[in-house]
């Protein structure tokens, strides 16, 4: 018996937004951000302005979260562009993010306060 698994899809995550064309943008995924999946809370470098995944450890800015991957992406060995949603008003599911391994509680609070304010709404 073959068991199939399914992946993330591209937006997945997204319940609502009132304009794709003002919610998302094209970004820059740093070299070394590994490959990530849709859904991924993203943090800003504050030097040259690339994305990575959010790092609540980190003090390059990276630590706060500036938006949510759209589609999957893959960063390993290179830069990459990939599809960001960055501000709202925009509904996610809550339960369809994907956080840093070992992000905390009050971390995750954090992070989910700083895309609030971006008009970004967890359900």
């Amino acid at each position: 018996m073959t068991t199939l698994t399914e992946g993330r899809h591209a937006g997945g995550f997204l319940v609502w937004e009132t304009s794709r064309d003002y919610t998302r943008d094209t970004v820059t995924l740093a070299s070394g951000a590994g490959k990530l999946e849709p859904g991924t809370v993203l943090g800003k470098i504050t030097t040259g302005g690339k994305f990575t995944q959010l790092t609540p450890a980190a003090s390059n800015g990276s630590q706060n979260a500036a938006g949510i991957l759209w589609g999957p992406a893959d960063a390993t060995a290179a830069d990459a562009t990939a599809v960001v949603v960055l501000r709202g008003p925009a509904i996610v599911n809550r339960y369809e993010l994907v956080w840093p391994e070992g992000a905390t509680e009050p971390q995750i609070a954090a992070a989910t306060a700083a895309l609030t304010a971006l008009g970004i709404l967890l359900r």
